[in-house]
């Protein structure tokens, strides 16, 4: 199939596309060439309300299609996902500014086994039955909600796009989901993939906006049962605050500021590769990237001085130049707040000892958004920029003399989504894993997923848990049915 991409997009809302009823749009900036290259809706509440008409009718049949029906059309979505693999990563590296090279390795493939997995889920999904006294049993029935809402972030856009999607469509329900109205493209163009793979209209909704105008609607209506968003903190304390007197049904995946705990006995290569990727990848720009890097005083200076050597070959440039390893941040909106955290930094004592400056590539990026690798140290655990989230391409790095100590800094903070521990130590590894406060904890490894496992994070990282079968469950009610015999 050919994907087209028009100048103006529009919503998709009950299987047609459609203008927003208001008029208003926005403009789509590619973040490498600080040019405006496109339109978007800047929906509202009246557009929600034909959205949520549209899934309601849906949801009557959608809801009692056989599960190995559904199973065909997501895997369907899956497979056209890979066969349009290129166009999808360099509309996605247009619209976010990361390399294409990392879209076409990451953020595309990834998309595409969301879907192939909650496919596979729609047929395993099972209940639980409990045989009782005097001749009763108990048996849980797992009932799709209805509408949901799904609103995700720009940083993965069509990854973390379907990875709500997939299991809320598996599970029987009709979907409004919202992109991030900075990086809106490759959500239009699934729209035209679950065209073409048989989705029935209304069953997914794709509204276009900002979170005052579109995001704010989606999460007050009424007759949206749950809410599953990817963002920022803020943004999460504002959804709660509206969603919750509702009782409505949360999954709140938020920031992170991520600890990297080293030990001198480590594997150095396997560690500072990969540490590399933990710190800069997609510029900094993952909720799990490891912002604060502890390291054992005994080999702090060793790894100071290898990583600052490994992170000067980083080439930042034209993420369309393969030889590009850091592209674009995403808006000019956050360069100027990733730059205003590097000032802070030097406010507060920090020594930067590589980068902390923009970059301006020659030719058609110039008047792009681009940082240098940012590595600083000298900074306490209790400074803003080591509680506070940057989510860009800087990393601080502090020594530490104790598994004690290192769990102390690892644990100041008010964030608790991931952790990564890098230690040969069975021991050790497993003593930190159970004391470190974040819900996800990687031992040698980084970014290693496995989609049944569950994502989400502590304290100030979120509420509820995503994957597997956690996703299939926030997805579902459960009623419990109890009869005697």
């Amino acid at each position: 199939m050919l994907l087209n991409i028009p100048f103006e997009l529009e919503n998709y809302i009950g299987g047609t596309y459609r203008k927003p009823l208001s008029g208003a749009l926005i403009d789509n900036i590619n973040p490498a060439t600080g040019e405006v290259y496109g339109k978007i809706p800047n929906s509202n509440e009246k557009d929600v309300d034909l959205a949520v008409e549209a899934a309601k009718i849906a949801f009557t049949s959608w809801s009692q299609t056989p599960a190995e029906t559904r199973f065909k059309i997501l895997n369907k979505i899956a497979e056209l996902i890979d066969e349009n693999l290129d166009a999808l990563a360099l509309a996605e590296t247009n619209d976010n500014g990361k390399p294409l090279w990392l879209s076409k390795q990451t953020d595309i493939p990834r998309a595409s086994s969301n879907f192939r997995f909650f496919a596979t889920a729609s047929m395993q999904f099972a209940s639980e039955s409990h045989a009782g006294e005097n001749n009763s049993i108990n048996y849980t029935l797992r009932q799709p909600i209805g509408v949901v809402g799904c609103i995700s972030p720009w940083n993965l856009p069509l990854y973390l796009f379907t990875w709500k999607i997939a299991p809320a469509l598996a599970a029987g329900n009709c979907v409004i989901a919202k992109p991030s109205e900075v990086t809106p493209v490759t959500a239009y163009l699934l729209a035209k993939i679950c065209e073409e793979a048989g989705l029935p209209a209304g069953v997914l909704n794709i509204l276009h906006g900002d979170g005052p105008s579109c995001g704010e609607a989606i999460v007050k209506h009424p007759d949206i049962k749950a809410i599953s968003f990817t963002g920022s903190t803020r943004a999460g304390q504002s959804i709660a605050s509206i969603a919750a007197p509702m009782f409505k049904k949360l999954s709140l995946e938020l920031g992170g500021k991520n600890p990297t705990i080293i030990f001198s006995d480590c594997d150095w290569n396997k560690m500072l590769d990969t540490v590399i990727r933990s710190s800069f990848s997609n510029q900094g720009q993952i909720c799990l990237c490891g912002s604060r890097i502890l390291i054992e005083a005994s080999v702090y200076e060793k790894f100071k001085n290898d990583f600052i050597e490994r992170v000067k070959q980083l080439t930042v440039g034209d993420p369309l130049d393969s030889e590009s390893r850091q592209g674009a941040v995403v808006s000019k909106v956050h360069f100027d707040k990733v730059m205003s955290c590097i000032e802070l930094a030097k406010k507060e004592g920090g020594e930067i000892l590589l980068g902390g400056h923009a970059v301006t590539p020659a030719g058609r990026c110039e008047k792009g958004y681009f940082i240098a690798p940012t590595i600083i140290e000298n900074l306490g655990p209790n400074c803003k920029t080591n509680t506070e989230e940057i989510f860009g391409p800087v990393v601080t790095l502090q020594p530490f003399n104790s598994v004690e100590k290192a769990l102390s800094l690892a644990n100041a903070s008010a964030y608790g989504l991931a952790s990564s521990i890098w230690t040969q130590d069975i021991s050790k590894a497993n003593y930190l894993a159970a004391k470190v406060e974040t819900g996800i904890v990687w031992i040698n490894t980084w970014m290693n997923r496995d989609l049944r496992t569950p994502f989400g994070g502590m304290k100030n990282s979120g509420v509820g848990r995503e994957g597997g079968w956690e996703a299939m469950r926030f997805f579902t009610e459960a009623k419990n049915v109890c009869f005697s015999f």
